[in-house]
């Protein structure tokens, strides 16, 4: 295996190995895994493997999870289709962590093209734990401690009837997380708040409030500016697609952007969340 590193900050591409091999083998997927945790994101070029194969690579690194919008095989429950062919849809266009309105968010995502446009359609995907690393100290300060509500039903239940979007909200109702997570592996702290946060829970404090305007815009101001940090292209990757490219993210230390330029091209992926751990 050849691992080449992509950019000063994230992700490496690899070479010379085959995930259904690793998905077999202990030693192969326990290498990958470790520049998994060092390199944030790892792209592979011409894998064609099977649903099958899929599943069982991503399921080493535990159980697969299913999405209460987007569908999954039938075959392979936890393998979602993302399948934008026949009308535009923008919800993969923003800086995101997969499931952040869950309790327990995805730690991780193996993502494969099956079909992608002649040109456009990249990904991007943004180094957290730089983001938090580099903020000013007073912002630092200012957060440590600091708590955010994260939902789904502003994102994917907006274009729903209100009807359906209030069965959804009760499904899935809006979760508490910290703004600052540390990693559970390498003790990383990490910036983590997203498109799904919408505000704090804990900000209004004599510390930080001392006039209505310092929580009303004064806290949505600082949520936007920590939200705003994924869009440092100094923290960022930026992968161009072609069929049965895969990419593999740690969903706990990444931020990551599906660039919506393609449209009315087809793009068809299908990916394989791995349930993740309540963050702390």
């Amino acid at each position: 295996m050849r691992v080449e590193q992509l950019t000063c900050s994230i992700g490496a591409e690899l070479s010379g190995v085959h995930l259904g091999d690793a998905a077999r083998d202990d030693a192969l997927f326990a290498e990958i895994k470790a520049l998994l945790l060092k390199h944030k994101v790892l792209f592979l070029r011409d894998q064609d493997i099977s649903r099958a194969e899929h599943a069982a690579f991503a399921r080493r690194f535990g159980e697969l999870e299913d999405h209460p919008v987007a569908g999954s095989d039938p075959e392979h429950p936890g393998l979602v289709r993302i399948y934008r062919s026949d009308k535009r849809e923008n919800y993969e266009n923003n800086y995101h962590t997969d499931g952040l309105w869950r309790e327990t968010p995805s730690m991780g995502c193996v993502l494969r093209s099956i079909e992608c446009p002649p040109v456009g359609g990249d990904t991007i995907w943004v180094n957290m734990a730089l983001a938090y690393k580099n903020l000013p100290e007073d912002i630092k300060t200012r957060i440590a401690g600091l708590r955010a509500k994260s939902g789904i039903e502003h994102s994917f239940g907006a274009v729903m009837s209100p009807e359906n979007r209030a069965k959804l909200a009760a499904q899935y109702p809006m979760v508490e997380h910290p703004v600052v997570r540390t990693h559970p592996e390498t003790g990383e702290k990490l910036l983590y708040v997203c498109s799904f946060t919408t505000h704090f829970v804990n900000f209004h404090t004599p510390e930080n409030v001392r006039y209505g305007q310092d929580k009303t815009p004064g806290a949505s101001h600082l949520l936007n500016y920590l939200i705003s940090q994924a869009a440092i292209p100094e923290y960022q990757v930026r992968f161009r697609w072609r069929p049965n490219s895969v990419a593999i993210w740690d969903n706990r230390s990444t931020q990551h952007y599906a660039v919506m330029d393609y449209w009315p091209a087809p793009r068809k992926m299908e990916r394989a969340a791995i349930v993740g751990d309540r963050p702390y």
